[in-house]
């Protein structure tokens, strides 16, 4: 038990600022009621008052132009250019030498996940906290220990005998020694040998990749127990040894063979968890005990209908609820931090890992915890008043993340019901106890309803039952397959030939009307599409009609009516799935839609019993749906601007609209330039931010086509004709004698009623396909922020990159080799991220001249090497009649520009002597009194042949 002991405050020896101490007997942590927030300020004012550290803000969790991580996990992913030494030297990062934070931080999804076991136990969260300090070439290891113990020991009165350290041990295999350095400093500070234990590479060697910067850590852990010698549970996995901070001295980088080089400069990179070490403060086992969640659990019962938190795990009476609580309180953390730092629900990536979040926080909020719809969203301002002094960013964006939370929940809570009922069913009718619960069933949830897989298990838990894990690693493998068949365009869907479609006529089935798909409208700013139902007419197995089908059966169904769009005029087509009236929880998902003869086929794989007759509920992928519309907006305005950029011989030869991306081919005589990309970028960034209203008329096509300025590619419209302009109603543009000047064109594809929902665009590829003919690829929204945010941090490497070269020489042609091989490493990753097209020439262009300059001085320090070498050995030898001698070169030289042999026979012809070889090496003879000129004109011919 810990014993309540009476502090007292003790000031900083050359601050005014008050840090607490305490002694070491009978250790509880600060006083009752001291905040969690005076724990973060007083880290931070240690390194910054007593320490002269720099106090760095916590940068968001986007990761910037970082494509190796979806959220930032670590308070070092913004100093990673400092480690890399690709920081701007001109950036205030690159004066960096002490820093202090407090970095927001989210394990979920990627290499670091947690979100599994987050309200399984008490310590896991998928947003956390990390206090750190580093050093950038100033101190190191003994300064890194006095300190952490210092503030652990003195100022936060953790008693020593708690306290365990562990240190690198070595490793033979690698030839690494053990860290003895790091021991014999903690003996120093007085930790007795027996609390100072070696570990291997895996618990005490940093990494921060593959390659790169890299050094032993060594960790401190604490016992929660107390009074007896854990040492044996250190690095064990016990609840009741923990670590608390980890210092990692890095001093190595992983060459990209696997091998280590020293660091011309070491540095410190810490790192201790805020909520573990208010835990230990506040003498708690577990976080959720601590005041940085207390308000939080309050909060969430007073919206429950259940009992309070009681902090219970495992299988015990109650613990599920106990979970609930955890789950809620994590996930609400997190999402706020997320949606505030531009993160939201979505589809892929980091927005599909926060979705997933999300939904799992609802389903426990509202099943689990009985809390009503709205529960979650009205917890953000109590996360605000926890986390908004040290995060301003809360306060400011809580209206907005409210908003978020409540429109997801919504959209949400719709498919959860319905996948509950689905369970529900599909256990009433099969015994899943001994055979699992149907792997088929699971899926469906998963892909259609939107529920993550281990919501499935956990639902399916509740009612002690498993799914058919071995089934349902097989669709997956096959949905995988698939995925990859359509890719490649080998996936066939059940069609409709000549001899059904004649059928369907004899039996006088109507064609489908769809104007649905074009039926929906703005409310607050909000897209909102129409409801649908719908008769069943035909079935088809892919060979003749059917009446009805059964499951498992690929079919196409046609109905009455549609809300889908079906795959036309270069846009992808809708998704989304088929309801039945007389069976509510049984989804049917439409794996595709085509137009055949006026019917619109939708391509369905059957998962119950369908026949002819049946009404059906037809329901939209709404963000897939306002995904297209964007696009496919954005290609007319992109249509538009390069018109109007490059003059009227520019004609679309092609596009396609999906919902992550658009392309568009077109006339034009060559690839375009970087003021080109540049002006027409602005040009629809003109038009999206006049959020220009998009106008549509249905006209005959001859009427339609005597419109000045219409746009029209090489295609069989329908008529009547759907027109769609910018800004200018069409009507307007019938009765106009001149060319109005905006974007008119005939189009079947949905769109946008405003243009302000583009955001932004981004041309990220163009490219000549064939002569004449260009294709741009584009994105919008996030996605084109998130290529401007990628080119910005690769056009500031690039920046440093340069003032590196156009500082002093190479001191040797290693550091000329080690720059050279950089600048081509940078050159992949220009060619290969989606940065604005237009910076992405410009930054290569600049690469090729930083190639060039650092090439040639290697080719330089090369050629004085071997002129000494060669009159090295002249002096050493004399004047012989026969020369042997050996000359030392660590590879072959290769040059694309001109042939060893040429190079060869040139040089010893103009010594009077004969030569031959290959392209990569040849040899000869040759007479001279003067070695140094012979060298010299040897190098004017190689810069001869290079003009050429």
């Amino acid at each position: 038990m810990f014993r309540l002991v009476q502090w007292r405050l003790r000031p900083v020896r050359g601050s005014s600022c008050l840090l607490l101490a305490a002694p070491w007997r009978g250790f509880s942590g600060f006083p009752p009621g001291f905040p969690a927030a005076h724990v973060r300020s007083s880290f931070l004012d240690f390194f910054r008052r007593r320490h002269g550290h720099l106090l760095v803000p916590s940068s968001p969790v986007r990761p910037r132009a970082d494509p190796s991580l979806l959220f930032v996990n670590a308070g070092m992913n913004q100093f990673k250019p400092v480690f890399l030494g690709t920081v701007d030297p001109r950036s205030q990062m690159a004066s960096y030498r002490r820093v202090v934070n407090s970095q927001k931080c989210v394990r979920a999804g990627g290499k670091h996940n947690d979100l599994e076991d987050v309200g399984r136990d008490t310590y896991h969260h998928t947003f956390f906290e990390m206090l750190g300090n580093w050093s950038f070439g100033d101190y190191f290891k003994v300064e890194a220990c006095q300190m952490a113990w210092s503030l652990l020991t003195e100022h936060y009165g953790i008693p020593a005998d708690r306290l365990y350290v562990s240190y690198f041990g070595g490793d033979a295999a690698s030839g690494l020694p053990a860290d003895e350095e790091t021991r014999n400093i903690w003996l120093d500070l007085g930790v007795s040998p027996g609390r100072i234990l070696p570990f291997g590479l895996e618990d005490n060697f940093w990494e921060m990749g593959d390659s790169g910067p890299c050094g032993p850590c060594t960790e401190i852990h604490f016992d929660h127990m107390g009074g007896r010698d854990a040492a044996f549970l250190v690095n064990a996995g016990s609840p009741d040894v923990v670590e608390i901070w980890n210092l990692v001295f890095i001093q190595y980088n992983r060459e990209p063979d696997r091998s280590l080089r020293l660091l011309p400069r070491f540095s410190v990179d810490t790192g201790m968890g805020l909520e573990r070490l208010v835990s230990v403060l506040q003498g708690k086992r577990s976080n959720y005990d601590t005041d940085l969640f207390t308000p939080l659990m309050d909060a969430i019962h007073q919206r429950s209908g259940v009992g309070p938190y009681t902090g219970r795990t495992g299988t015990e009476e109650g613990s599920q609820v106990d979970l609930a609580y955890r789950v809620v309180a994590d996930h609400i953390r997190t999402l706020s931090v997320c949606i505030a730092d531009g993160i939201h629900p979505g589809m892929s990536g980091a927005e599909l890992v926060l979705r997933r979040i999300l939904r799992r926080a609802v389903r426990f909020c509202i099943q689990v915890l009985q809390a009503p719809q709205g529960a979650l969203a009205s917890l953000v301002p109590t996360i605000t008043q926890l986390l908004g002094d040290a995060y301003p960013e809360l306060k400011q964006e809580e209206d907005r993340i409210v908003d978020i939370i409540n429109e997801n929940e919504a959209q949400f809570l719709a498919s959860l019901q319905q996948g509950s009922r689905i369970i529900q069913r599909t256990l009433s009718k099969k015994d899943c106890k001994h055979s699992g619960f149907p792997a088929s069933v699971a899926w469906t949830l998963h892909r259609d309803l939107g529920f993550p897989l281990d919501l499935v298990d956990m639902m399916l838990e509740e009612r002690g039952v498993r799914v058919n894990r071995q089934d349902l690693e097989r669709l997956l493998s096959e949905n995988q397959k698939v995925a990859s068949e359509k890719r490649a365009g080998v996936w066939s869907h059940v069609m409709l030939d000549l001899h059904i479609l004649a059928e369907l006529r004899r039996l006088k089935v109507p064609h489908t009307d769809d104007s649905l798909k074009y039926q929906y409208g703005l409310e607050k700013d909000r897209y909102v599409f129409p409801a649908c139902s719908a008769t069943v007419l035909a079935l088809c197995n892919g060979q003749t009609l059917v009446q009805e089908v059964s499951e498992g059966q690929r079919c196409a169904v046609i109905l009455d009516q549609t809300c889908f769009y079906s795959e036309q005029g270069g846009q992808s087509h809708d998704r989304g799935y088929l309801t039945c009236s007389r069976l509510q929880d049984v989804v049917f998902p439409v794996d595709g839609l085509v137009q055949v003869g006026g019917y619109v086929v939708h391509q369905v794989t059957a998962t119950d019993r369908l026949k002819t007759g049946d009404q059906v509920q037809l329901h939209l992928d709404q963000a897939h749906r306002l995904s297209c519309m964007v696009k496919h907006t954005a290609t007319h305005v992109l249509n538009f601007a390069l018109r109007k950029v490059l003059g009227p011989s520019v004609h679309q030869r092609g596009s396609h609209v999906s919902a992550d991306r658009l392309r568009f081919d077109f006339s034009v005589k060559g690839s375009l330039s970087i003021p080109q990309l540049q002006q027409v970028e602005r040009c629809v960034h003109d038009i999206v931010t006049a959020n220009q209203i998009v106008h549509t008329m249905e006209l005959p096509v001859q009427r339609a086509k005597s419109i000045r300025g219409l746009r029209t590619v090489d295609e069989v419209y329908p008529d009547p004709v759907r027109v769609v302009s910018l800004h200018v109603p069409v009507s307007e543009l019938l009765d106009s004698p001149t060319d109005k000047d905006t974007s008119v064109e005939l189009c079947c594809g949905t769109h946008l009623l405003r243009t302000g929902a583009i955001e932004d665009l981004v041309i990220v590829s163009e490219k000549q396909m064939v002569k004449g003919i260009s294709r741009v690829v584009a994105v919008t929204g996030r996605d084109a922020t998130q290529a401007r945010e990628a080119g910005q941090a690769l056009s500031q490497e690039v920046d440093s990159l340069s003032a590196r070269l156009s500082g002093s020489s190479p001191s040797s042609i290693d550091s000329a080799q080690r720059l050279s091989k950089e600048a081509s490493i940078l050159s992949d990753a220009v060619d290969n991220t989606p940065i604005p097209q237009w910076q992405r020439r410009e930054l290569q262009d600049r690469l090729k001249t930083l190639l060039r300059t650092s090439n040639s001085a290697i080719r330089k320090m090369e050629l004085r090497e071997a002129a000494q070498k060669a009159q090295a050995i002249l002096e050493k030898n004399g004047r012989k009649a026969l020369l042997v001698d050996f000359v030392e070169a660590e590879s072959l030289s290769d040059s694309p520009t001109l042939a060893a042999s040429d190079w060869a026979v040139a040089v010893c012809g103009y010594l009077g002597g004969s030569a031959g070889g290959s392209t990569l090496v040849a040899k000869g003879t040759g007479t001279s009194d003067d070695i140094t000129e012979a060298l010299r004109w040897a190098e004017d011919f190689v810069a001869q042949k290079r003009q050429h």
